[in-house]
């Protein structure tokens, strides 16, 4: 296939938002799109396509706690967060995962998602170490949101075996209530890594649904989340986790990565941003994100704007974001 012969979709037109610096030379580049909203909720700034559709992966998490807490979900602080979260599979994790299913009457036999190590290594080396089967269920980052599934079921009356099919009265309830928070439409379904089902939006969407989290009422659904993920930022990721330094640092910020260079985020005045970096690499991720956050008039740490690029097991250079990639909308 020539390039004159491939549509546009599939002609990449997103500006570079990161380069990956060895020993003073850009070795690696990486492209994507950001959509960026100001406080009012007008576009701020964009980079790249930002009417293409993507899946958010984990950055959906969020709206699908929120959802569950609408349809009777019982779960506050720490195990609310848990259940927005793509936890590091360190202990406390596991037993927050247990008490959901202890809570709701169920056991980890009834989680669909898939085996996994911990993301945490120290806890991934201690098990592979320690046990005879190091890989669980519980352990896999997303199991507090299946956990959630579950109860939620429970809660409800719904049937807990096929909480997975995108055609379950949960999975239909939750599509409703993102599309609602992110007023658009559901374009495509998927199959998240864990096997949920997987619900496709554009940048706009993801951030507007990010906005309303934050400006929520007290006391409402999707303000009890995003009051969690902010009270509890080590339950939505981990102790070591730059998610949870972004959150234990930047008051009122709300923000949740997701799988192949996602990030979405809202501040407490409203401003949301939502990103992908293009060919997916999770290393990227944080320095760009970092840069949005500062344009947004955020003070993030200074030691997250670029991550360290080794040789020989010591610090050769950078991975940065590119400034020029950002356009003012409108």
């Amino acid at each position: 296939m020539t390039l004159e012969q491939l549509s546009p979709s599939e002609v990449s037109v997103n500006p570079v938002l990161a380069e990956v610096v060895r020993s003073g030379l850009v070795e690696s580049r990486h492209r994507g799109m950001i959509v960026a909203l100001a406080s009012n909720g007008t576009f701020a700034f964009i980079a790249g396509n930002a009417n293409t559709p993507v899946y958010p992966r984990s950055s959906n998490k969020p709206l699908q706690a929120a959802a569950m807490l609408r349809a009777g979900l019982p779960l506050e602080g720490e195990l609310l967060a848990l259940a927005a979260a793509s936890h590091s599979g360190e202990d406390f994790h596991a037993q927050g995962v247990h008490d959901i299913l202890d809570f709701a009457g169920l056991t980890a036999a009834d989680l669909r998602c898939p085996p996994a190590l911990p993301i945490d290594e120290p806890t991934a080396r201690r098990l592979i170490r320690d046990s005879e089967k190091p890989e669980s269920r519980v352990r896999m980052n997303c199991s507090g949101k299946h956990a959630a599934m579950l109860a939620t079921c429970i809660a409800n009356g719904w049937p807990t075996e096929s909480y997975l099919d995108p055609e379950h009265p949960l999975q239909l309830h939750i599509m409703d209530t993102i599309e609602e928070l992110a007023m658009e439409p559901v374009c495509a379904i998927g199959v998240d890594g864990c096997g949920a089902p997987l619900f496709a939006l554009t940048l706009g969407g993801l951030a507007r649904a990010y906005r309303a989290l934050v400006l929520a009422e007290p006391g409402t659904p999707e303000r009890k989340v995003a009051d969690a993920m902010r009270k509890f930022p080590e339950w939505t990721s981990g102790t070591a986790r730059d998610e949870n330094r972004l959150m234990s640092s930047i008051p009122g910020l709300v923000l949740k990565g997701g799988a192949e260079g996602v990030d979405a985020f809202a501040l407490p005045d409203g401003s949301a941003a939502a990103l992908k970096i293009e060919d997916g690499a999770p290393r990227a991720r944080t320095p760009v994100t970092v840069a949005v956050l500062a344009r947004l008039g955020a003070q993030p740490p200074a030691e997250l704007a670029t991550a360290m690029v080794t040789g020989g097991g010591y610090p050769v250079g950078v991975i940065r974001p590119v400034r020029l990639a950002f356009q003012d909308a409108g």
